[in-house]
């Protein structure tokens, strides 16, 4: 799962992710194929990408043509500047939505697809629903803050442009790192901490943060959204993981649903249990978006849910199709689709990893927080203009 952000935050630090300790991805290796070895080309609706794909022509088309998208070797020499985007985007102003002929023969004229030879680990994330209160009550006393006005976010140096950015504080003119979960839960932001809005539970804020945007709903029935605006720079630590080494849970039962049920079972060891995981995000309002339209991902367009991906822009640039080849959690079936690399996340690392967002409800929430696939993933990069 991973984290909501903005395409000028992710240009400003030259797209490395928000780690404080990254681990080098390996490098991606492409293989040429043809669309006709791609398994389910033939039936996937790529007209679903539509929305999508015609939301992030018109945001690249802002940009100046040599800005950086992402992506390393062959992904970055075709496809990881904005220019490199143009022409098909100008071809793809003539698609109609419903035409799913007439898109399929689009992605197939304009693009070159790629094998990644790397095996793909899909997982899923979506946009959570949780209650919430514009002032604290008696039933929502927990916090959900701004990004707290002492954060300081250095950029990397020239030299490195893909080391993570350094985040923390400054302390007599040096940066120190930023307060842990448990110390900022304790009260250490002092006069920092800002509350944008209350919660009633903390596993609910919990599972916002790692899900890093998300619906609020107030008492009068209206919803606000909130999205990343940032966070503390430690290292964020599974709690699945934890859960599972010390047997608390076994391996095959490891899900979202399965760790949040844990919690709620065990209120004496929840907090304890969540504070191990010292990463916390800081949330904005979003008051300008469609409380029907997907959350702005990193390229700065709403998601399209099922259609849009999180990948690492180190590896995959940002707005590539990407295919993927893979099975449904719950029922096991085939899933093979179009997507569109529109997101990244602090935990998304290497060329074959791709986190797929489901959108929002109850069922958003079982598809990813289940979904943990191996499979297969092929790149679609513009084909050189001649």
């Amino acid at each position: 799962m991973r984290k909501l952000g903005s395409l000028t935050a992710l240009l400003a630090v030259t797209l490395a992710g928000c780690v404080s300790q990254p681990v080098a991805p390996p490098t991606a290796v492409l293989e040429t194929v043809g669309f006709e070895q791609i398994p389910g080309w033939t039936t996937d609706r790529q007209n679903d990408t539509f929305t999508g794909l015609r939301a992030e022509c018109r945001r690249l088309a802002t940009l100046p043509a040599d800005t950086g998208l992402g992506g390393e070797g062959m992904a970055s020499t075709y496809g990881g500047k904005a220019g490199h985007w143009s022409a098909a985007c100008i071809a793809a102003a003539s698609l109609k939505a419903d035409d799913a002929e007439g898109v399929r023969h689009f992605y197939e004229t304009w693009f070159q697809p790629y094998q990644l030879s790397t095996a793909g680990l899909f997982t899923g994330y979506y946009e959570p629903e949780v209650q919430g209160a514009l002032s604290p009550d008696a039933a929502h006393t927990v916090p959900l803050y701004a990004r707290p006005s002492d954060l300081v976010q250095l950029s990397p140096p020239p030299e490195d442009p893909k080391a993570a950015p350094r985040v923390g504080r400054m302390v007599g003119g040096t940066l120190q790192p930023y307060f842990s979960r448990a110390e900022i839960e304790a009260g250490a932001m002092g006069s920092a901490a800002k509350p944008l809005l209350w919660l009633h539970d903390p596993v609910e804020l919990f599972f916002l943060q790692i899900q890093g945007a998300g619906r609020v709903r107030l008492p009068d029935g209206t919803v606000t959204r909130v999205g990343y605006d940032g966070k503390n720079g430690r290292d964020y630590t599974p709690i699945g993981r934890l859960l599972l080494q010390r047997n608390a849970l076994a391996a095959q039962d490891i899900s979202m649903q399965s760790i949040r049920a844990w919690l709620e079972a065990h209120p004496a060891d929840a907090k304890g249990l969540m504070d191990e995981n010292e990463d916390y995000v800081f949330f904005r309002i979003l008051a300008d978006t469609d409380v029907l339209a997907g959350p702005p991902g990193a390229l700065g367009v709403n998601l399209v849910a099922g259609r849009s991906a999180a990948v690492d822009p180190h590896a995959i640039p940002l707005g590539a199709p990407i295919f993927v080849d893979t099975t449904d959690p719950i029922t096991g079936a085939p899933l093979r689709r179009l997507l569109l690399a529109q997101d990244s996340g602090t935990d998304i690392k290497g060329p074959a990893r791709t986190d797929i967002f489901f959108g929002f409800g109850a069922w958003a929430e079982q598809e990813a927080g289940r979904m943990h696939q191996t499979g297969t993933e092929y790149l679609l990069l513009p084909r050189p203009v001649r």
